[in-house]
């Protein structure tokens, strides 16, 4: 073998080695993006089945929980009230009469049901793993709750935040400790 066909496989070998490189440099971030997306569509998910689960406890408590224990303790122990309205007004009455007022002549009766939390909301979710980030090894979400003084009255807020982002550029997080809001950052 000479040198010259020496010379030329190395840099045959050079080439290949150099093109892989690049083609690795550019089907990396694409590989990143496309991980992420899929991480990022269970994260917000969840994210929003947890804003569902706190919502609905607000409106039973009166204010939002910090604590994933008391929130799958109500999702999976307590009850919504559902009025049932019984009856109707005649066609005749529809123009003088209130629905309240037809209420107390007998036309119409409400009662009162209870339901279950969980047949309610979320239906089909595995409430038990509401607390917990998906693609992670265990790691939970941080939930925070508490009161925001706003123009004189105080609020209820909560914040539920990814413990463990995929991308620590872009945490995702639903709620605000600082404003009386429920949206996502992703929305």
């Amino acid at each position: 073998m000479n040198s010259r066909t020496i010379i030329s496989a190395v840099l045959f070998i050079v080439v290949i080695i150099l093109g892989w490189m690049l083609y690795e440099t550019i089907a990396e971030p694409i590989r990143f993006q496309k991980e992420k997306e899929k991480r990022y569509a269970k994260v917000i998910e969840r994210l929003k089945n947890i804003r569902t689960a706190e919502i609905t406890y607000r409106e039973v408590k009166g204010q939002y929980t910090g604590s994933f224990d008391t929130l799958l303790n109500f999702l999976k122990q307590d009850s919504l009230p559902l009025i049932k309205k019984i009856g109707m007004i005649p066609d005749s009455l529809l123009d003088s009469l209130t629905e309240q007022e037809a209420v107390r002549k007998g036309l119409i009766v409400r009662d009162t049901i209870y339901i279950p939390v969980l047949d309610s909301i979320l239906k089909g979710v595995k409430v038990d793993s509401l607390p917990y980030v998906p693609y992670t090894n265990g790691a939970k979400f941080k939930l925070k709750a508490g009161w925001l003084k706003v123009s004189g009255t105080t609020q209820p807020v909560f914040e539920c935040e990814d413990s463990k982002p995929f991308d620590p550029e872009e945490v995702l997080k639903v709620g605000s400790m600082d404003e009386v809001s429920t949206s996502g950052n992703w929305e």
